[in-house]
């Protein structure tokens, strides 16, 4: 009897042991239960991006009269879907000195500055160098699609593009396929950028506190790693049903073995 505790016992807590529990695979979960009349809509104090070498800009030069500022867009593409290697080819590099080249304008230095502070830069070059006001000059400055590498856990990892000014780590996530089962959704790492350096963030998707963080709302050519759980490493099953199997598998093997030996 004693030795059938024992078994029952062991067997369960491995079974308990081994499944990934459902709090940890749900994200931004309140720890404090408030009712609907309670909660308050919180401000998302969001820093404009300053752009970084090898950033890609798309830069489109607009006027009343269209012929007047062909010169200006030689390398923007107009016609035809926008794909990654278009971008790519066609868009304005910044280079190692922060600069990128714009047909007629040469080297603009962009280094360090935001897409607002760029648009007005190259408008107020063409006013006082080329153009009058009368010319009705309108300057866009984009970047070439929102870039940012996932790797680890997650159902599709690389380096992806979307086509939008402002990407959250949900967002980039959803993405990638989501987060598998046996990814690490309390302790996911995002790599950041900076002139001084590389910096190292940690993030807990599974806090709705994770929406303050300084990493929750992406910055261009971010790196996201999602590590694997325990469970992955022990090849134990992700569900219960997994990890009975698996314990069942083992039990049989252990007693042929056994029986094999005793015989």
């Amino acid at each position: 009897m004693d030795k059938f505790k024992i078994f029952f016992t062991l067997f369960f807590g491995i079974l308990l042991t081994s499944c990934i529990p459902t709090k940890d695979l749900i994200y931004l979960q309140e720890n404090d239960k408030k009712s609907d009349f309670d909660q308050t809509v919180e401000t998302v104090n969001q820093k404009p991006y300053r752009l970084q070498v090898n950033d890609i800009l798309n830069i489109n030069i607009k006027a009343l009269d269209t012929k007047l500022v062909e010169i200006f867009n030689a390398n923007t593409q107009t016609t035809g879907a926008i794909n990654e290697q278009g971008v790519y080819f066609n868009g304005y590099h910044v280079d190692d000195h922060g600069n990128v080249r714009i047909p007629v304008l040469n080297e603009v230095n962009v280094l360090g500055r935001t897409l607002e502070e760029v648009r007005i830069a190259i408008e107020k070059r063409l006013l006082d160098e080329y153009f009058t006001s009368d010319a009705g000059i309108f300057v866009v400055v984009k970047l070439a699609g929102f870039r940012y590498v996932v790797n680890g856990e997650v159902e599709s990892t690389g380096t992806k593009i979307m086509y939008q000014d402002r990407v959250n780590i949900l967002e980039a996530i959803a993405n990638s396929g989501d987060i598998t089962v046996t990814g690490d959704r309390k302790d996911v790492i995002v790599m950041r950028r900076f002139p001084h350096g590389t910096e190292t963030f940690h993030i807990d998707l599974t806090d709705a506190n994770s929406m303050k963080s300084p990493v929750f709302n992406l910055q261009p050519n971010d790196y996201i790693y999602v590590k694997p759980l325990k469970q992955k490493t022990w090849g134990t099953g992700k569900t219960g049903l997994e990890s009975l199997t698996t314990v069942i598998t083992i039990l049989s093997l252990a007693t042929t073995t056994f029986l094999l030996l005793r015989n």
